[in-house]
């Protein structure tokens, strides 16, 4: 996604939602190199370890990383169920939940979101609705 808005769009500036239970991202780019992740969300496909490939192309192009708790992310995949019909995985709805956290922020800006990760089992999704998970 950095890569095709610097090179489509060079003037867009791409924040990037995480997980604060796996925010190996975010800590990377304060530390100058790469955390492991604490993999500790129900993002699960957010889980995995930051590679040494993608850090770079993060660090340089990366406007800003913003950090959700699960909770948020319940809230996002909830309001897309409620408002579009769409059932979400949680590692699908963390930049919605990044952008209605930030709101004040992208104000007025010109915003877009990637939504994606219908993968992810029915009862599961409405157990994460419903607070039972």
């Amino acid at each position: 996604t950095l890569l095709a808005a610097r090179y489509f769009s060079p003037h867009t500036k791409v924040f990037a939602g995480e997980p604060h239970g796996a925010d190996d991202a975010y800590r990377s780019l304060l530390s100058g190199k790469i955390e492991r992740s604490q993999a500790a969300s129900i993002a699960d496909g957010l889980l995995s370890n930051l590679g040494d490939k993608t850090f770079p192309i993060i660090r340089e192009y990366v406007a800003g990383i913003i950090t959700v708790m699960d909770s948020e992310i319940v809230s996002a995949m909830r309001m897309l169920w409620e408002e579009l019909r769409i059932v979400v995985e949680p590692s699908g709805a963390v930049a919605l939940a990044a952008l209605l956290q930030q709101k004040e922020q992208f104000a007025g800006a010109r915003t877009g979101i990637i939504i994606s990760g219908g993968n992810v089992d029915p009862e599961r999704a409405m157990a994460l609705l419903h607070g039972q998970v």
